[in-house]
């Protein structure tokens, strides 16, 4: 039998940037990105922005402007998409329609760029836009809340729900650059400043105990909105999620998801409730819950259990949910095993701690110990 057989590989490379005041005059980091990447014919910038993000800074499309204004090699399209965002945009097909429709009306090519300004949900849904047309256009991020700046908006997936299902279709397509401006922060509600916070618990517990001992100490200013502490806990989570991309399967091939942790659950609670409850909530209540199995299994310490719980509960978040208890085999949260090895690909990889800082991948959760481990979760918020 012939064959032919090919191998190849492709380099990425994009820069995350932190910044304030992305768009005043005197900050050169967005112009300087631009003016690097100028070639011989004037590239166009399609900016996609954040609803709720236009709404706490009404003068932030005109800045913009006044920004681009002066730049040369770069044409501004008149229209900047402002849409829905929160989770309900990546459950909206129309959305999706709408921004292809605006690469293709104006003639955004592959050397353009589509700039997305906005919480998770809406970076996911341009990413994901602009990596099917034209089979991939460059796109800029620009993250607004913490849960972007610190974990979704710096890494290389895009997608969007379907069938219910979270981030159903998707693709891997890096970001040409990235820029957290914390200025955007101090804007959030106190919920959306808490439900970000989950994703650095949740990279510090599998792979840094420092990081984590630093959360522990400082969630009473976090929780209190301290700006310098936030600021420290996301650029060191972002490094840690940066650094995961970099160590060899950046487009998860394989069915090891180590940051997933705490989301078997998660994914599943948020479709249950209609993606009421946000992501870094729903992240918050799978951590307490993974925790909680690693605990009754005997790999974790009673000690560090109790430690993540009161990390947890000092920055604001809820441990469990009552559709989140586990009673049987029929729960519904427990459907979200089954369709967590599906996204997986094959075999069931769920991480669990064996300390603060130290993840252990399994390949089989035990129903009568999740029962323990929801049990223990409904006590310990009970008596909180």
């Amino acid at each position: 039998m012939d064959y032919l057989q090919q191998s190849f590989a492709v380099r990425f490379e994009y820069k995350v940037y932190f910044t304030e005041h992305l768009f005043s005059a005197e900050n050169v980091a967005f112009r300087d990105f631009l003016n690097a990447q100028k070639g011989n014919t004037a590239r166009k910038l399609l900016f996609v922005i954040d609803k709720g993000v236009v709404e706490t800074h009404p003068d932030l499309q005109g800045q913009i402007r006044t920004y681009l204004e002066a730049l040369e090699g770069y044409v501004l399209v008149p229209e900047m998409l402002v849409l829905e965002g929160g989770e309900g945009a990546k459950n909206n097909p129309q959305l999706f329609d709408q921004l292809v429709e605006a690469v293709n009306a104006y003639g955004i090519d592959r050397h353009s760029y589509l700039v997305a300004i906005g919480g998770g949900s809406i970076l996911d849904l341009a990413g994901y836009a602009a990596a099917v047309s034209h089979r991939g256009i460059r796109h800029i991020r620009i993250p607004t809340t913490v849960l972007s700046q610190n974990d979704s908006g710096v890494g290389v997936k895009n997608g969007v729900n379907w069938f219910g299902k979270k981030n159903f279709l998707g693709t891997f397509a890096p970001p040409a650059a990235v820029f957290n401006d914390y200025h955007f922060l101090t804007t959030l509600s106190d919920d959306d400043w808490r439900s970000g916070m989950s994703e650095a618990i949740k990279v510090a517990l599998i792979k840094d105990a420092p990081f984590f001992n630093w959360l522990e100490a400082n969630a009473t200013m976090l929780a209190r909105r301290d700006m310098p502490a936030m600021q420290y806990l996301v650029e060191r989570c972002a490094e840690l999620h940066l650094q995961h991309i970099a160590g060899g399967d950046p487009f998860e091939m394989g069915s090891s998801r180590p940051l997933d942790f705490g989301h078997w659950s998660a994914h599943k609670l948020e479709q249950l409730t209609g993606f009421a409850v946000r992501h870094g909530d729903a992240v918050g209540m799978g951590i307490a819950l993974d925790s909680a199995y690693s605990a009754v299994s005997g790999m974790l310490d009673e000690a560090a259990y109790k430690r993540i719980i009161d990390v947890l509960q000092v920055l604001g978040f809820a441990i469990t949910h009552p559709l989140m208890e586990i009673s049987s085999e029929q729960s519904a949260v427990i459907r979200g095993l089954n369709e967590f090895r599906e996204h997986l690909g094959g075999q069931l990889t769920i991480m669990l701690l064996r300390g603060i800082g130290v993840g252990e991948e399994v390949h089989h959760l035990d129903t009568a110990l999740l029962i323990k481990a929801s049990e223990l979760l409904q006590h310990h918020d009970a008596v909180a």
